[in-house]
């Protein structure tokens, strides 16, 4: 029968649509989101579709089938059709129907049943990391082929489960304090301590490798820190830029019992290793040119390394991936705000770092007050005659640019930080020439790729005491930086319609703040362009998340009218 206050119509070809008005529309998009992708979210129906990856993922974080199906039935507005139960049952069958394991003469490939090791047998890519067949069901493998055998058996449909085990590194002695340096207590929240668990899963041989996905602001770093302290093995952690590995070494310093000399660092400013090293991907794939070798990527062979830690595992290189792929004998960490890649790799980061382990809604981490509320507001801006003749007369790619260099920006921009004068504002954007006019109009300090590091890490100093209350960012803002207090974020352009970009950006200012105040998150947009749709595409990532996304329109009469709000309109 049909069930009219149900939000879910789950169609025939798979997709599934979400009605965000029906009453128990937020409950149905919680139990949806662990095994379904957001495709598109218009102002009143979203769509989401179910694919191989996000199953497996959803089976590796312990989800079974029946529980996906439970979720649909009891959400959806009409019957479940047949075809997309047994789509998911065939999915979720698939986890675990493949593992390679680890006998007294090295690794094998076993398969659950005859036709499934056929089938691998004669794939074109699989087939050929298969080096002997030692039973019906079970082939030998070669040590080195054991992340590309796996990356081809994500091809093929069928995810192999690796319990092949880890080598052991070097001990590392390590304890979390309970008291900072500073006399400040310390205590591991209870979700930070249950996602480190859950990639270790300590006594089993199903831990050791996987990805954990977690908002900025919430505490990765220290569920890398839980999960060494846990491995208690030497540790190579790698991360986006140098002032990641600032704040690695910080937080490091300030949370164990490891001293300075326990920690390198693998840099462009130094190169050495020690029980802790901490590198940037930048430094493994520097080469002297395009075809030559990346010499840095021996790091990964300086040490017996008991755990690698990889930092916004969603931005890793293709190097790294190639790199990685050799070193399936190590244990892997993941640690990301998304798995969405704007290359497409998802299933890489599955095979080769592992399978989602934990992951908690945005939410749900708001509502218990250890990551900040926060209002997202898309502000429509109009541009003038000349500008909109020149957006006329670009070429298409090049028209986006145009939009998101529209000088009216700026007016708006200095409006909303005139209404947040008290706010720690940060000014995020695509294009240095425009960040450098408005760094000008504004009087705030720009940080960009040229920056020096020790300039950047004395604006950063300077923002979290409070001498410096506005910075505006070029991309280096994407990326792990440790400004708790930043409350307003204003993005004037970004990289067309990355989700992973919003995702990154979202977490700079979602740090719980020491007043409870809410965080406000502004995307100027100009009007009536191509950054509009790019600008819907990347707030699909706070829709997945349950943030309400409001889009409001600048008139005309905007750049001279009295205050923002007068000149403002909800669409």
């Amino acid at each position: 029968m049909p069930a009219p206050d149900n939000a879910l119509i789950v169609q025939s070809d798979g997709s599934i649509l979400l009605e965000i008005n029906a009453p128990r529309a937020a409950q149905a998009r919680d139990a949806l989101a662990p095994f379904a992708e957001l495709v598109k979210s218009p102002e009143h129906v979203h769509t989401y579709r179910i694919t191989p990856l996000s199953v497996w993922n959803a089976c590796a974080t312990g989800l079974t089938s029946e529980r996906m199906l439970a979720a649909l039935r009891e959400h959806a507005r009409y019957p479940v059709p047949s075809n997309v139960e047994r789509e998911i049952l065939e999915l979720a069958a698939r986890y675990g129907c493949i593992v390679i394991i680890r006998d007294a003469d090295g690794l094998v490939c076993r398969c659950e049943d005859p036709t499934t090791a056929e089938r691998i047998a004669r794939d074109r890519e699989a087939g050929r990391y298969l080096t002997e067949r030692i039973a019906s069901t079970s082939f030998r493998i070669a040590p080195t082929a054991r992340g590309v055998l796996k990356q081809a058996l994500i091809g093929v449909g069928y995810p192999a489960e690796d319990l092949a085990g880890y080598v052991v590194g070097e001990p590392l002695d390590l304890e979390l304090r309970a008291c900072t340096p500073s006399g400040a207590p310390f205590q591991v929240r209870d979700y930070q301590r249950q996602a480190a668990e859950a990639f270790h899963v300590a006594g089993s041989e199903r831990g050791g490798s996987g990805v954990i996905v977690l908002p900025c602001g919430a505490g990765k770093t220290i569920v890398g820190i839980v999960a060494m302290r846990l491995v208690r093995q030497t540790t190579l952690v790698l991360t986006t830029s140098l002032s990641s590995v600032s704040q690695w070494r910080r937080e490091l310093l300030d949370k164990t019992s490891l001293r300075r000399e326990d920690i390198a660092e693998y840099t462009g400013e130094r190169k050495s290793s020690g029980p802790v090293t901490l590198s940037t991907y930048q430094m493994l794939t520097w080469r002297a040119d395009r075809v030559g070798e990346f010499p840095h990527l021996e790091l990964f062979r300086a040490r017996p390394w008991g755990l690698i830690i990889y930092d916004e595992v969603h931005l890793l290189p293709a190097a790294v991936f190639r790199a990685t792929a050799d070193l399936q004998a190590r244990r892997r960490l993941g640690l990301t705000a998304t798995l969405v890649r704007e290359d497409g790799r998802e299933g890489d980061v599955f095979a080769l770092i592992g399978p989602k382990r934990f992951d908690m809604p945005w939410k749900d981490l708001e509502q218990q007050a250890w990551i900040a509320a926060a209002a997202c507001i898309e502000l429509r801006i109009p541009m003038s005659a000349e500008r909109r003749m020149e957006y006329a007369l670009a070429g298409r790619r090049a028209q986006f640019r145009v939009a998101a260099e529209n000088p009216a920006k700026t007016l708006h921009l200095c409006r909303l930080l005139r209404q947040y004068p008290q706010g720690r504002s940060l000014v995020i954007g695509e294009y240095i020439d425009q960040l450098e006019a408005i760094a000008k109009e504004i009087g705030a300090p720009l940080v960009a790729g040229k920056t020096p590091q020790p300039e950047r890490e004395r604006i950063y100093a300077a923002f979290r005491k409070g001498d410096v209350r506005c910075i505006v960012l070029s991309k280096v803002g994407n990326f792990a930086i440790d400004l708790p207090d930043a409350d307003v974020l204003i993005q004037v352009s970004g990289a067309f319609g990355s989700r992973q970009e919003e995702a990154q950006r979202l977490g700079r200012i979602l740090r719980p703040k020491r007043d409870g105040r809410a965080a406000h998150f502004f995307t100027l947009v100009s009007r009536d362009t191509r950054e509009e749709d790019f600008a819907h595409h990347r707030k699909l990532f706070l829709t997945e998340q349950g943030y309400s996304y409001e889009v409001r329109l600048a008139r005309e009469a905007f750049q001279t009218g009295p205050t923002p709000d007068a000149d403002l309109e909800v669409a």
